[in-house]
């Protein structure tokens, strides 16, 4: 039992200790410093396992809570928890990790440094995904953007500094829109009861003016819809995406997206439910346009690695599309597949770069019949691929089933334009496949290519395990993340309020709430 130790905050900081013991390592010592990160992410993933199986099942309640005073005076407290929603998102988190840095070898140059800024992302992304007070959330937020600008602008490809630059101010811009909302959000609340507060809670308790709503509800979206990317706000994706290291891709893909997601999810749509109602028919449009767009322009890349980032605003316009349908298959499909897409994409960012590695090209018209001297590799490619797809039996169909099914229920016609993805998915990544390994072996530098070494291969065993135990057996996945996902639903709607739904648990102490600690100001 973990009822008493603080789980999340050791998750929070602990890869930081592997920062400190790095940052002492001769930076010659290169095979220490990859090993120590390594171990590092390896125990803070099995850290992180007891929450799946100490979650208790049926309840919305936020579980593993840890309150404490941080900066009393504005009414902020370090205040983390984790429910349904975020419980995977943690869990895929330091699993991919794991994956990265075995898939890090490849680095030569300033591992030191590179290690270091992996880890201390760890600790950034972990905090935003359990952080209960809205300014600790922000500081985790805008903290992450630092390692992830140095691992693309640093050890990315050609135009590094370009793709950097462009991520940073494409997040930082959406993060000063955010920042204004959360400083009415705070004031309101101290005009309304006299205390300042940052907790989640209390925010949503209170009432804010009609008028500003909607504004408020914009400057949350665009903020997490830069993050995703929604649809017109993509353009940094591709960019980052090619030109960061492969562990970096897969972290973007697998994580950093999710936030802009989990952000809908947990600030945007439960604070301000008549906006959503107002703004769902546009979200809705654009999750679709995001949807058969980013399925368009990766059917005509020539860059293997380019297509799957195109892929990635083609899957996420699907879960966004989930959340604004406002039902429990939909919700329940679309957070399934945030963590689908983690574990498909990440594989295909890992395969991608395997393949990099030895040919330092990523242009599909250099491959041809690899499947022939790379029959593993191809095996592996395959599965991901088609869990990409949404084979039956693999991860993905679930989500999206669920998702389409869902959204189907409220808008038959966004449902149908939906279901194109499936249709579009299955014809750049099936095409794809066909050109780089089934065309005739006539490049003379691919016939001396050689399959996966055992660290490549177990690697990619342990990201293939999830692809079929979701796909064959959602439902340890879906139990957990239920009661929560129907919280978030009746915030959404306005069916029901904060305190209704978080009521004080007298039965542990540790999954309580406690809604009574604010700081008041004397006249």
């Amino acid at each position: 039992m973990i009822a008493n130790f603080p789980i999340l905050t050791v998750l929070i900081f602990f890869p930081l200790v592997g920062v400190l013991i790095i940052s002492f390592i001769d930076r010659k010592n290169v095979n220490v410093i990859r090993w120590t990160a390594f171990v590092i992410s390896v125990i803070e993933f099995l850290i992180s396992v007891p929450l799946y199986f100490e979650f208790r099942l049926g309840t919305p309640q936020f579980q593993f809570v840890e309150k404490h005073p941080w900066i009393k005076a504005w009414g902020a407290y370090y205040y983390v928890g984790i429910d349904g929603i975020s419980l995977f998102l943690v869990l895929l988190t330091t699993f991919l990790t794991v994956l990265s840095i075995l898939a890090s070898w490849s680095i030569e140059k300033r591992v030191k440094e590179y290690m270091i800024s992996f880890l201390f992302l760890e600790t950034t992304m972990v905090g935003v995904f359990v952080a209960l007070d809205i300014l600790l959330f922000y500081l985790f937020w805008e903290l992450l953007l630092i390692p992830m600008f140095l691992l693309i602008g640093v050890w990315g490809g050609p135009r590094r500094v370009y793709a950097a630059i462009k991520f940073f101010l494409y997040t930082m811009a959406g993060s000063v829109l955010m920042l204004g909302a959360i400083i009415y959000l705070y004031w309101n609340h101290y005009n309304v009861t006299g205390f300042l507060s940052f907790d989640l809670f209390e925010l949503l308790k209170t009432p804010v003016p009609s008028t500003v709503v909607p504004w408020l509800f914009l400057a949350f979206a665009v903020a997490f819809a830069i993050k995703v990317p929604m649809w017109p706000f993509h353009t940094w994706l591709p960019d980052a995406h090619v030109e960061a290291p492969t562990a970096g891709s897969v972290i973007l893909a697998g994580v950093l997206l999710k936030m802009g997601t989990y952000g809908f999810m947990r600030f945007c749509m439960p604070f301000f439910p008549s906006a959503v109602q107002k703004f769902a028919l546009l979200f809705l449009a654009l999750s679709v346009i995001g949807i058969i767009y980013g399925a368009l322009v990766a059917l005509v890349q020539e860059d293997i690695k380019k297509l799957v980032a195109y892929s990635s605003v083609s899957h996420l316009g699907t879960c966004m599309l989930g959340l604004f349908a406002l039902n429990l298959q939909s919700v329940s499909g679309s957070l399934l597949q945030m963590i689908n897409h983690g574990i498909s994409t990440g594989a295909l960012f890992l395969l991608v770069g395997v393949i990099y590695d030895r040919r330092h090209t990523r242009l599909i018209k250099e491959y041809g019949g690899i499947a022939k001297v790379m029959p593993m590799y191809a095996t592996f490619f395959m599965i991901a691929m088609f869990s990409s797809c949404g084979l039956p039996g693999l991860n993905g169909f679930v989500g999206e089933f669920l998702t389409l099914i869902g959204t189907f229920q409220n808008y038959p016609i966004f449902a149908v334009l939906g279901t194109t993805a499936v249709v579009f998915s299955a014809a750049y990544l099936l095409w794809m496949y066909k050109r780089v390994f089934f065309q005739p072996l006539t490049n003379p530098a691919n016939m001396k290519l050689k399959d996966l070494n055992f660290r490549e291969f177990v690697i990619l065993l342990l990201i293939t395990v999830p692809m079929f135990w979701i796909g064959l057996y959602p439902k340890p996945f879906l139990e957990r993340m239920q009661p929560s996902v129907e919280a978030f639903i009746k915030l959404s709607k306005g069916e029901a309020t904060v305190s209704m739904i978080y009521k004080k648990d007298t039965a542990s102490s540790k999954v309580a709430l406690d809604l009574s600690e604010d700081t008041k100001i004397e006249d």
